[in-house]
């Protein structure tokens, strides 16, 4: 669980995770006295700036259903209002939060549409949702073996248990009763390796593209040598979508 929050800290302290997160929270629009929920807070990261946001009349919940999470939040955030749940069945009241965000959650989870759908019963009449999740269809790694690219980038993919999330979102969000305001990609760009390996995980999806029979022994072995001497452009698109509750 060490890791996983390293992680976590690592890829929003990144150029492109600072800028795709300023940019949802402006997306989101939180004003003073708002009530805001993060869902799949993780260890908190977020949770600051939401608050800053809602100021002193406002107020920030934080969901998640991993323990380990939320008590990292809680260190993070004394006296944080914090509750354990799988998102796909909140803790709250109908029409009781101002604000929705979820981020890079929704592509872990069994039904994403049913965790979309509890947002939409939770937010009052007026309220925004805003979400920022990652399509692993776009995964790309520049090389000369541009076959051997594509293949780790497809078992990369294929791990994820819904790696189209980014692309489904609006679908979602109109399947769950909203009026979608804004859709916008930004791209997660990275130029070295060792904060593309940080983040895209480079040599253990190398080695299990590898084990899966995706890619040659030889040629990923390779691949990963060639990235590790540099140059690195890798990437992959985060999209950004902001829609509206807008009946009761």
């Amino acid at each position: 669980m060490t890791d996983q929050i390293a992680y976590m800290d690592d890829a929003a302290a990144t150029d492109v995770g600072r800028l795709y997160k300023g940019r949802l929270l402006r997306l989101l629009d939180v004003r003073a006295g708002h009530t805001v929920v993060d869902l799949g807070c993780g260890p908190g990261t977020d949770l600051g700036a939401l608050g800053e946001a809602a100021g002193s009349a406002g107020a920030v919940i934080g969901v998640d259903r991993d323990p380990a999470m939320l008590a990292e939040a809680g260190r993070r955030h004394p006296g944080g209002r914090l509750r354990r749940a799988d998102l796909a069945a909140l803790p709250l009241a109908d029409a009781c939060v101002d604000r929705a965000r979820v981020d890079r959650v929704l592509q872990h989870v069994d039904s994403p549409g049913q965790a979309v759908n509890e947002a939409a019963r939770v937010l009052k009449a007026g309220g925004l949702f805003a979400a920022a999740e990652p399509d692993w269809d776009t995964l790309a790694v520049a090389d000369e073996d541009l076959e051997t690219s594509r293949g780790i980038a497809r078992c990369t993919a294929g791990r994820v248990r819904n790696p189209s999330m980014g692309r489904d979102l609006v679908r979602l969000c109109i399947a769950a009763g909203f009026e979608v305001r804004s859709a916008e990609a930004v791209a997660m760009l990275f130029r070295d390796f060792g904060t593309a390996d940080r983040i895209l995980a480079l040599r253990r999806n190398t080695e299990r593209a590898i084990a899966d029979g995706c890619v040659a022994p030889a040629y990923g072995d390779r691949w990963l040598q060639r990235l590790e001497a540099g140059p690195v452009v890798a990437g992959f698109t985060v999209y950004l979508v902001v829609a509206q509750k807008t009946r009761a």
